[in-house]
């Protein structure tokens, strides 16, 4: 089992900035990749951002230029920056990690408990 725990989520005015966090904890595990994927009211999740662990990254279209995804492997934590930030990017954040178990030796995805972000004046 491997538990995610997010953090950095609020209210901020139009073009404003705000800071992501998402670390992973667990035992006997390693991490494909890191994501952040986002769900607004009455919309399906769709992906924000994600980076692999060797630092390959790719971005949804509607936030390149403005979000920046990161991470400490050594800490199993991922960071999502995000500047220039508009209302369409209010929803919930959610950190999701693709996770080697080497107990079973099997790949899980896991997900956070998700973060609001609310971007309004």
């Amino acid at each position: 089992q491997v538990q995610l725990v997010e953090s950095g989520g609020g209210l901020v005015q139009p073009g404003g900035s705000l800071r992501l966090s998402c670390a992973a904890s667990g035992r006997r595990f390693s991490i494909n990749a890191m994501g952040w994927y986002r769900q607004a009211p009455g919309k399906e999740r769709e992906l924000v951002a994600r980076i692999s662990s060797a630092g390959t990254t790719n971005y949804a279209e509607s936030v390149k230029g403005r979000f920046t995804i990161s991470s400490d492997n050594a800490k199993n934590t991922a960071y999502l920056q995000m500047n220039s930030l508009k209302p369409e990017d209010t929803a919930v954040y959610y950190c999701n990690a693709e996770v080697f178990e080497m107990i079973s030796s099997t790949y899980f995805a896991y997900w956070g408990q998700g973060t609001q972000v609310s971007v309004s004046s």
